[in-house]
């Protein structure tokens, strides 16, 4: 019976040093480099047994795992990604070939020039990696990480947003409100609760909606969009965040956010702590305000 072969849905050229390695990410998440690629990035030339050579070597062999050695044996064959038929292993194998070239060194056993050129290229490409990084580096190369960042948000917004608009619930307590107020020297309580000025749903935003995960404020406001004649959304954001995640983290956030409100006595100072205990997505923080 042939080999299972698997779709690459993703495919790239993960760049270490000098040296190019084909990347592919198969249907079933799996990040994957060819054998070629494998031997040629620790200096092994030539077409020969491929990656099976690296196992069989003798001064090399002694410091393959168990492990390793079967992952060797039993290369994955796909199909895609510019290949018509091809082979290659997990992305996370090169780290584990380079420990044991690696270990091999610090025993003495690597004795010829050509046995120590693998032992340099191993010391190169552990200090491009980590075991954990590799995975990242092809899923940067292949394109996959749009992909991975895509899903894991449609996961997060799953859980965290109701699947339909819930009952209106209050959910910023009046002491928010006066903090806002207190801190930009406004009079409290205001002359008429119903005609705030604008600049409460602004502050709002910017300390609140946009410091929840990364997605969720766009997502809000995509189920909740203005109306072109009133200008002002239908309904609450709060009332489209789920009862058992996004409404508990929500309130929790404010409950810190106040607490931060009345440690500040300005607007300016307050936005600089609200900084730096909850920064928004990519927000880049100067020296002066740690």
């Amino acid at each position: 019976m042939p080999p299972e072969s698997f779709l690459a849905t993703h495919s790239g050229v993960l760049q270490l040093g000098d040296t190019e390695i084909p990347c592919f990410v198969l249907e079933n998440g799996r990040r994957v480099i060819s054998g070629r690629g494998l031997t040629n990035a620790i200096g092994m030339k030539g077409r020969g047994q491929g990656a099976s050579r690296i196992a069989a070597h003798k001064n090399i062999k002694p410091y393959i795992s168990d492990e390793l050695s079967t992952a060797i044996e039993a290369p994955i064959h796909f199909r895609g990604g510019g290949v018509p038929r091809g082979t290659g292993y997990d992305a996370s194998i090169l780290h584990d070939i380079c420990e044991a070239v690696l270990s091999a060194k610090d025993a003495g056993v690597l004795k010829t020039e050509q046995e120590r050129r693998y032992a340099i290229a191993c010391e190169s490409l552990i200090r491009s990696f980590a075991k954990v990084g590799i995975v990242a580096l092809v899923d940067e190369a292949t394109g996959y990480q749009r992909e991975r960042e895509k899903d894991a948000l449609a996961k997060l917004l799953a859980v965290y947003l109701s699947e339909e608009r819930l009952k209106w619930a209050k959910m910023f307590p009046d002491e928010f409100y006066k903090q806002v107020y207190r801190l930009n020297k406004w009079n409290w309580p205001p002359a008429n609760k119903s005609k705030r000025t604008p600049l409460i749903g602004k502050y709002t935003n910017e300390v609140v909606y946009e410091r929840l995960p990364s997605g969720v404020l766009d997502k809000l406001k995509e189920l909740n969009p203005i109306h072109e004649k009133t200008g002002r959304r239908k309904w609450k954001h709060t009332q489209f965040l789920s009862e058992d995640l996004g409404q508990p983290d929500l309130k929790n956030h404010i409950l810190q956010v106040i607490a931060l409100m009345k440690a500040a006595t300005t607007w300016k100072a307050f936005l600089t702590l609200v900084d730096r205990v909850f920064p928004k997505q990519g927000q880049q923080l100067h020296l002066d305000d740690i």
